[in-house]
């Protein structure tokens, strides 16, 4: 069971990236390497999206 739930939590922060992906400025091209790199390595690629990815230039509240 404890697999099933760490599971269902990678899936919501990979969505969760993927949707910041598309959302981003980013070139076209650059949005499908990053997809697809988030889509192979469901973990690594999050991450890597999170800590190297693009930044918003929105405000932190």
């Amino acid at each position: 069971m404890e697999y099933g739930i760490v599971g269902i939590i990678v899936l919501a922060l990979n969505i969760w990236a993927l949707i910041n992906v598309w959302g981003s400025g980013s070139s076209l091209g650059g949005k499908l390497i990053w997809t697809l790199i988030i889509l192979i390595l469901p973990l690594v690629g999050m991450l890597l999206w999170f800590f190297v990815g693009p930044k918003s230039a929105r405000p932190v509240v």
